[in-house]
């Protein structure tokens, strides 16, 4: 007997929410990037003001300020994007379920959310991780830091789920995240990290996640989702146990 594929219906208001989160996100984001690029611009404005009858002065400077100018838009994006997503109220819900079929305005809020700090990631990060500028980058789009805080990853997301104590370290390569797919449904919870909490470069580290004080993770370790590790113990392996 012939197979008869299933056909999924058209749903309009389906079609018209994705559509306008599309659009939505798009536009955002090119004022995003026109806001933070004003300043840069504002300068090589003056650039070509100053140098208009020096040309050679001018290729110096020009080839000079590249750099700098990058820098400076990058700054820029830190804080005009999570300022922009507070505004708009786009987060990561917490303890939710969201099944993606339905593409409820919960899910594309989400699905925004980690466009627009993904943004950010690009722009900034791969320079400025681990350091207190992206820890403050962080705060700002809704992660809950305390002080001394280093976040040296760019797989780490979303940030309003992330909580930590004093003095916590999180190394590179550190997969930790507020949300898990399965069978078509996100779903969210928060992970919290005790005071001076280190995590090891290349861990896995899942949703509902708390981890007591004084404790260290190792190097490519797993810790399952809604695991909860007393405090002052050190751990390592698949999934993570204490080393005696």
């Amino acid at each position: 007997m012939p197979v008869r594929s299933r056909v999924v219906p058209f749903r309009p208001m389906v079609a018209w929410r994705i559509a306008w989160t599309v659009a939505s996100l798009v536009t955002v984001q090119t004022l995003v990037c026109g806001v933070s690029a004003a300043p840069v611009v504002l300068i090589w404005y003056w650039l070509v003001s100053v140098t208009a009858s020096a040309p050679i002065a001018r290729l110096a400077l020009f080839s000079v300020a590249i750099v700098p100018s990058y820098v400076l838009f990058a700054l820029c994006v830190m804080i005009v994007s999570p300022l922009t997503t507070r505004l708009l109220r786009w987060r990561t819900p917490p303890d939710a379920e969201m099944r993606i079929a339905d593409m409820d305005w919960a899910l594309l809020r989400w699905v925004r959310y980690g466009a627009s700090i993904h943004l950010a990631r690009v722009i900034a990060g791969t320079w400025l991780r681990g350091t207190p500028l992206w820890t403050s980058h962080l705060r700002l789009s809704g992660a809950r830091l305390g002080k001394r805080v280093y976040v040296n990853s760019l797989s780490v997301s979303d940030y309003n789920l992330i909580e930590c104590d004093d003095d916590v370290v999180i190394g590179g390569a550190v997969q930790m995240s507020g949300h898990t797919v399965e069978a078509g449904i996100v779903k969210t919870a928060r992970v919290r990290l005790g005071h001076n909490v280190t995590i090891g470069l290349g861990s896995v580290i899942e949703i509902g996640v708390e981890i007591g004080s004084d404790s260290q993770v190792g190097a490519l370790s797993f810790v399952p989702k809604y695991t909860k590790l007393k405090g002052g113990v050190v751990y390592a392996g698949t999934p993570a146990m204490p080393i005696e």
